[in-house]
This record gives C-alpha cells, sequence and structure tokens, in this order.
C-alpha cells in the first residue's frame, strides 16, 4: 500500500516538472537604428512581444542599443514582435525635438516588426523620415 502511495506521488511529481516550463526564451540582443540610412542619435527602442514584458534599450549617440527584459542587457524574448522607435529629446518645460517621425513612438503605429530566433549582435531597425525631418514641438503653457 505504502508503495502504491509512493509511486502515485513519484508519478504525479514527474508529470508536474514535465509540464513546467521556465517560460519564453531570452537571447542577448543589440543593434543599430538608422533613419534615412544615418544613425538616430538619442531615444529608446522598445520591442513588445504577446503576453510577455517589452524589452528596451536605450539608443546611444552612435545610434547602438542593447536590448534588456528581466534584467540588465539580458535581451529579448525569441519570435516576432512589433517595435517603438522613441526618438524624442526634451528641451524645456513647452517644447521638444523629435529625431524621428511621431509614428514609430508606438509599437501599435510604427509597422515596424523584428524576428528575434537566436543571440544576435547586429540587428537593424530602419526607419525613414520619408522626405520630412527633426522638428520642435511646442505646446502653451496654460
Amino acid at each position: 500500500m505504502i508503495r502504491h502511495i509512493l509511486g502515485l506521488c513519484l508519478s504525479g511529481i514527474l508529470l508536474f516538472l514535465a509540464g513546467c516550463d521556465s517560460g519564453p526564451r531570452i537571447v542577448k540582443v543589440s543593434g543599430i537604428v538608422l533613419i534615412d540610412g544615418k544613425p538616430v542619435p538619442l531615444g529608446f527602442v522598445q520591442v513588445a512581444p504577446a503576453g510577455f514584458r517589452a524589452a528596451s534599450g536605450k539608443i546611444n549617440k552612435d545610434g547602438t542599443f542593447t536590448l534588456t527584459t528581466t534584467n540588465d542587457n539580458d535581451g529579448c524574448v525569441t519570435g516576432t514582435h512589433p517595435v517603438a522607435v522613441i526618438a524624442l529629446e526634451t528641451l524645456g518645460p513647452s517644447k521638444q525635438m523629435w529625431h524621428a517621425p511621431k509614428k514609430y513612438n508606438s509599437t501599435e503605429t510604427s509597422g515596424l516588426k523584428v524576428t528575434i530566433d537566436k543571440p544576435t549582435n547586429d540587428l537593424k531597425i530602419e526607419i525613414t523620415w520619408d522626405g520630412g525631418k527633426p522638428f520642435i514641438e511646442k505646446f502653451d503653457k496654460e
């Protein structure tokens, strides 16, 4: 009887462990953001996997970035995900400079996607002004 109970317990533990998953696979990811072939000089990149925490990374002066999901520079979850490039600079309490078009500011409007299937240090995110240029947005002080 005791052997039977122990056997059932052991079987239950093994089934539980077999069904456990350590979660989505996160791989190291770094790269560059280019606008019309030139490095974006500042801002942030956000990669937003469905059903998991977004990865983000600061854009350096040379356009390079490294993504972080849960721990510093750990990367991004594998898969194909929407991307946002937030490239805006605060110039004071009532104005800001956009270094990329506003549409890239959101994963819902950017039209950008990346596929992460392995660790990479050369992910290239290319965006365009499509005839536009950096601009200053002013806000009325109320």
